[in-house]
């Protein structure tokens, strides 16, 4: 747990530091996140919004009630997240794998490390993007399963 003192000292550097100035360093910083158009939530995409749908009745089953049924939106949600996260870094490997970008490309496990040394931030960037994901889909799976079993002792019968 934080100090008051280190609160105080955070808070201070914070207001220190708010930020680009210029026109062109804000252009650059609202940016930031549309990159791989990862932070966009995932129902602004109609057929990301389908599979969501569809893998949420899949999980929550026939008679679920309505926060079942939310909760395991969720957990869709999620899912096609962490899917699209994984995609993504499939196509920034293999494209740059593939691209010939050195005059005498190395061949085999050098031009793997090769690859992989250039490539250190965006596979960082990515793996952000995926504990994220995860760490959404298992909460949402905590949830769902702490009403699914809400929802079942409510059915039964008090013996």
């Amino acid at each position: 747990m934080s100090s008051a003192r280190q609160i105080k000292s955070e808070t201070s550097k914070a207001r220190s530091s708010p930020g680009p100035k210029t026109v062109g360093g804000k252009a650059r910083s609202a940016r930031n996140a549309l990159r791989h158009g990862l932070n966009l939530p995932i129902l602004s995409y109609p057929i990301f919004s389908e599979e969501v749908e569809a893998l949420a009745r899949d999980l929550a089953g026939q008679n679920a009630n309505l926060e079942l049924q939310e909760l395991a939106r969720r957990i869709a949600e999620a899912q096609i997240d962490l899917k699209r996260v994984r995609s993504a870094r499939h196509e920034i490997l293999s494209s740059a794998i593939d691209a010939p970008s050195y005059e005498s490309p190395p061949e085999g496990p050098q031009k793997l490390a090769t690859v992989f040394s250039d490539m250190t931030r965006r596979l960082a960037a990515m793996d952000r993007y995926e504990r994220r994901a995860l760490s959404r889909r298992k909460f949402a799976i905590r949830a769902f399963d702490v009403e699914r079993r809400r929802a079942v002792e409510a059915v039964r019968p008090n013996t």
